[in-house]
């Protein structure tokens, strides 16, 4: 009989699936988390051929915590799965190895046992994944309202001001007020990049680098004024050009142009530079921050592989600009300078030009 075949061999049928397991690819378990889910389940299955009592609701709950189990620990639905296919192939595999009469009654207990407890985790693993996706989407939506307000709120109050007409443009009140203005536009185009890369929107075009670094010189002109820091550009060569999103690319620049205004001293000095080889476009941003102390790049490269979960400061700009440049084709790098600051480097395919014939 099934059952009786299924105590014997416990401890043997848990040690083959457990090594079935965790013969797959990444994520690799940990003993952890192969010890609960299986084995409860092949306890219950136990009981229920034996025919104690229903053990359906007892099923149900050890099912559903493996799934929530797999999903806390980042493995996929098809792991889940797996999970119970590879108990369901061992416990196959080793009657036939040591052959036990098992009825076809209990073989359909077994295969019902298995689509329900399938079915469980696998429900469960699915509400957890939509529950985090659909937290994740209202903090991040939380995070720009409350960013968008504030800026707001204080460029309204400028303009109230301003409206008087007792304080001019001039003044500490323009000033405010164009930090505000530009404080909402960088939230917005920050949003709008993150959306585009969301929904993989790209609208490839040829741009050419000279001109379209130009413009950016202009508004981070603007920018460096704000933070008290000087700016010069090396626009390279005329003629240079890449196949990018123009938006997806500005992006990625003009955040790493904030974070270097943001974080270089006072009075201090930013620079962006281009290069060009025959294959590939480079563009170089350094800042004057004082460089980063001895396994502060591992942090700060960490920050970038995030992609993102970090809502403010220097993780989401950073994550942005890689996400943007590598699905550009291209790829971003950080070199520590110490005492003096960091170089982010940009690296694009050029666009080769076609000649005519």
């Amino acid at each position: 009989m099934l059952h009786e075949f299924l105590t014997s061999n416990r401890d043997e049928i848990l040690r083959r699936t457990r090594a079935m397991v965790a013969a797959r690819m990444a994520p690799r378990p940990t003993h952890e988390e192969l010890s609960p889910g299986i084995p409860r389940f092949l306890d219950e299955l136990i009981a229920t051929l034996g025919g104690w009592q229903d053990r359906a609701a007892v099923m149900k709950r050890d099912a559903t915590h493996h799934g929530e189990r797999r999903q806390q620990t980042g493995f996929t639905v098809a792991h889940v799965v797996q999970d119970y296919g590879d108990l369901c192939q061992v416990v196959t595999h080793l009657a036939m190895e040591r052959p036990a009469p098992v009825s076809t009654e209990e073989f359909c207990t077994l295969n019902r046992c298995m689509d329900d407890a399938i079915a469980h985790a696998v429900t469960e693993h699915v509400r957890l994944c939509e529950w985090a996706a659909s937290n994740e989407e209202s903090k991040r939506l939380g995070f720009l309202a409350h960013e968008l307000r504030n800026s707001l709120h204080t460029a309204i109050l400028c303009y109230e001001v301003l409206k008087t007409g007792t304080v001019g443009m001039s003044g500490t009140t323009g000033t405010v007020l164009g930090r505000s203005l530009a404080g909402l536009r960088v939230l917005v185009d920050r949003t709008l990049s993150q959306v585009r890369l969301h929904t993989d929107v790209e609208h490839r075009e040829r741009v050419e680098i000279s001109p379209f670094l130009e413009e950016v010189e202009a508004t981070g002109v603007i920018a460096s004024k704000e933070h008290d820091v000087s700016l010069s550009v090396e626009r390279g060569d005329a003629g240079v050009a890449v196949s990018a999103d123009r938006h997806l690319l500005g992006s990625a620049v003009s955040n790493l142009l904030q974070n270097a205004f943001k974080f270089t001293r006072q009075k201090g000095h930013v620079s962006l530079r281009t290069s060009t080889t025959p294959a590939s476009v480079v563009i170089e941003i350094e800042d004057q921050c004082g460089g980063l102390r001895p396994g502060e790049i591992d942090d700060l490269l960490a920050r970038i592989q995030r992609s993102g979960r970090e809502k403010s400061g220097l993780g989401l700009g950073l994550a942005i600009s890689k996400r943007a440049i590598e699905t550009l084709g291209g790829t971003l790098r950080v070199r520590n300078r110490p005492d003096v600051g960091c170089v982010f480097t940009i690296d694009l395919p050029r666009l080769r030009e076609t000649v005519p014939s």
